[in-house]
């Protein structure tokens, strides 16, 4: 059997306030995704395409698919990658990126390093942040005689995001932000007008699958530097802080948490002194 071509032409089948409202809870119990009435088309769109690429006949339908069985399982995880992946590039937030560096910096003045830096990335996407973060911390600890003392983590929902941050290759666009010392340092060009971050840099980081409402269950801990940006955005107001709550007890003595600007408001941890910038949503452990 052939498949179709002329799927694209047809016109989306309106959802009815049924349908949307199962699919928004299902969404939110699952992931924490809140799909508000604005983003009813997306939703529409997205779920549209999946379901004409595997021939399922309505939304609802589509909706028992999902939810029976170990088939449904593997559908969404499919489904989760459509609606979850997001395009970022490298030093997205350079603000962000000048604070940890300085951070960083100032700990290898006072403390030197005991331990390999520990560094996260909640909701890393295809690994541009990743591998921003571990360029970072290898510029700082450049030249100090512990040039590799440091591993960074990447953790999404996502299975196609996280083998495309694996395969550490992109376009030139996603570079744009990069300096172009930088760019000689820690890429290598392939064919393609591709960039691919060079076997040493690569080395230092890993990617793992993770749901963040899940991170109670999370094997990281001890961490020196956790970003998440961008990623809060999509969960309610309690559902954020929840989050940070669980992110701040990941936490090391004196290590740093990054927030995306705007992503929540007056939200405090014991445990955490913000940062004093005005750029910057930042947070630092108390030492003990």
């Amino acid at each position: 059997m052939q498949p179709r071509l002329d799927w694209a032409l047809e016109p989306l089948a309106e959802m009815s306030p049924s349908e949307f409202h199962d699919w928004q809870a299902l969404l939110e119990e699952r992931s924490g995704m809140v799909v508000s009435e604005g983003r009813r088309v997306f939703l529409q769109t997205n779920l549209s395409a999946r379901m004409r690429e595997i021939g399922a006949a309505d939304y609802s339908s589509y909706f028992r698919q999902v939810t029976s069985g170990p088939r449904g399982a593997v559908e969404w995880s499919m489904l989760m990658d459509r609606l979850t992946v997001q395009e970022t590039r490298f030093y997205r937030h350079p603000d962000s990126f000048a604070l940890l560096e300085k951070h960083l910096a100032l700990r290898l003045q006072s403390e030197g390093i005991e331990r390999p830096w520990a560094l996260w990335s909640v909701g890393c996407a295809s690994g541009e942040e990743t591998y921003s973060l571990a360029i970072s911390a290898a510029e700082v600890l450049r030249g100090s005689g512990r040039d590799e003392s440091f591993g960074v983590t990447g953790t999404d929902i996502s299975l196609s995001a996280l083998d495309r941050a694996r395969d550490a290759v992109y376009g030139v666009r996603r570079l744009e932000q990069v300096a172009p010392d930088l760019r000689e340092r820690y890429f290598k060009t392939i064919p393609g007008d591709r960039m691919q971050i060079i076997p040493t840099l690569a080395a230092r980081v890993c990617f793992a699958k993770l749901n963040v409402l899940e991170l109670a269950a999370a094997p990281l801990s001890g961490m020196d530097v956790i970003f998440c940006q961008n990623l809060l955005i999509y969960f309610r107001r309690w559902r954020r802080r929840e989050i940070l709550n669980r992110l701040a007890e990941r936490l090391a003595p004196g290590g740093l948490l990054v927030i995306g600007v705007g992503e929540v408001v007056g939200w405090q941890h014991p445990d955490l002194v913000p940062v004093a910038n005005d750029q910057v949503l930042a947070f630092t452990r108390k030492s003990l």
